[in-house]
């Protein structure tokens, strides 16, 4: 069993890979923006799911994040930062400098 941090847990491929990690018995600690997103997934898999809310351009929440993390968990095996945006379009038209 390996112990995973992975942000952006709420929809897409971070929900993704949450459940299937969890499925396979591996433990996850999940980051989230909106406090309720994972409810069924921890109903179903109880202590197997560690998820905490997180806003990833707060620095200072980041850090007091990851060290309760450790400190609950014990250990992290495999970090996967997963949270973000995209941003689509060709470079002239994205790009600005400020």
């Amino acid at each position: 069993m390996k112990t995973w941090f992975i942000t952006g847990t709420s929809r897409g491929f971070g929900r993704i890979m949450t459940e299937k990690l969890l499925e396979r018995g591996d433990r996850v600690a999940a980051t989230v923006r909106q406090a309720h997103a994972l409810d069924d997934l921890k109903q179903k898999y109880g202590e197997k799911l560690w998820v905490a809310t997180l806003d990833v351009t707060d620095f200072a929440a980041v850090k007091n994040v990851v060290t309760r993390a450790f400190e609950e968990l014990g250990r992290i095996d495999v970090l996967v930062n997963n949270a973000g945006y995209s941003l689509f379009g060709a470079v002239e038209e994205v790009y600005t400098v400020r």
